[in-house]
C-alpha cells in the first residue's frame, strides 16, 4: 500500500470534508442567535444590530458560505478574525488557559478557519467548480 498516493487522493478531499462540518457546526451557532433554532440561547434573542445580533448574522451567512465553498478564502479569513475578537472580548479575561475560559471551541474555530484561508475549500466546492470553468 502506498501511503503517499493514499494522501495525494484523499487530503484535498478530506479538507473538503473538514470545510463542510466547520461550516455545518458553526451555522448552529448563527441559527441559535437568530432563529431560536434548536433552542433559544440562554441569553435570549439578541437584537439584530447588536454585537451578539452582528455575530449571528456572521455565523450563519458566513457558515453556509464555507458549507457552499463558495468565497471560502475571503470568508473564512473574516471568521477567523471573528473568533479571536470572540475569544478576547467573551473569555480570555476569565482566565489565561482557554479550557478553564470556556474559549477553546473559539480558538478552534478561529484556527480552523485561519487554515482554511491559506488552504483553500477543497475539490467539492462551488469555488473549485467556478474555477474549473474559466
Amino acid at each position: 500500500m502506498n501511503l503517499d498516493a493514499i494522501s495525494t487522493t484523499w487530503a484535498p478531499r478530506l479538507l473538503s470534508v473538514l470545510r463542510i462540518m466547520t461550516g455545518l457546526l458553526f451555522m448552529a451557532h448563527g441559527t441559535q442567535k437568530l432563529l431560536g433554532f434548536p433552542a433559544v440561547s440562554e441569553r435570549g434573542m439578541p437584537a439584530l444590530l447588536s454585537l451578539p445580533g452582528i455575530a449571528g448574522i456572521l455565523e450563519l451567512v458566513g457558515g453556509a458560505l464555507i458549507v457552499l465553498g463558495l468565497f471560502t478564502r475571503p470568508t473564512a479569513f473574516i471568521l477567523s478574525g471573528q473568533m479571536a475578537v470572540a475569544y478576547f472580548l467573551a473569555h480570555a479575561s476569565r482566565s489565561f488557559y482557554p479550557l478553564l475560559n470556556g474559549g477553546e471551541l473559539a480558538v478552534l474555530y478561529c484556527f480552523i478557519f485561519l487554515y482554511l484561508a491559506a488552504a483553500g475549500p477543497g475539490p467539492w466546492s462551488l469555488d473549485a467548480q467556478r474555477r474549473s470553468r474559466f
